[in-house]
């Protein structure tokens, strides 16, 4: 399982990577491996407002459908079209060309809170072991 160090962490499996004021975000490589083989990613359009642990779209695979779960506060400002066209992208890279939206995040502090590194790598190990 790849989990990046330069990214924080949600207990809902997404991933978050800070680039100035804007983050990406994505699903994890734990949580597109448990999902198996995406069919379509349902995205939220252009200057939506994200509320943190609130959802903002889906992933559908062939076994499941799972909602999305935003990190933070913020306002969406781009999203990854490519996914829409192609989403094995998000099994193929889920942490680099599987990312789905970039947000304008409204305060900062909320990313502190996220999980980080290792801290999301004991709660995935955790669900593997069965606790």
């Amino acid at each position: 399982m790849n989990v990046p160090q330069d990214c924080r962490y949600t207990k809902e499996h997404e991933w978050v990577r800070v680039e100035g004021d804007i983050v990406l975000v994505g699903i994890t490589d734990y949580a597109q491996s448990a999902l198996g083989d995406i069919v379509f990613v349902e995205l939220p359009k252009v200057g939506v407002k994200l509320v943190a642990e609130q959802p903002f779209g889906s992933v559908e695979a062939v076994k499941a459908v799972s909602d999305l779960f935003s990190p933070v506060n913020g306002e969406v400002v781009e999203i990854n079209a490519a996914i829409g066209d192609d989403p094995t992208v998000v099994n193929k890279s889920p942490h680099g060309d599987g990312w789905m939206i970039k947000t304008k995040v409204l305060d900062a502090t909320q990313i502190d809170q996220l999980l980080s590194p290792a801290d999301y790598e004991k709660l995935v190990a955790g669900l593997a072991g069965g606790h």
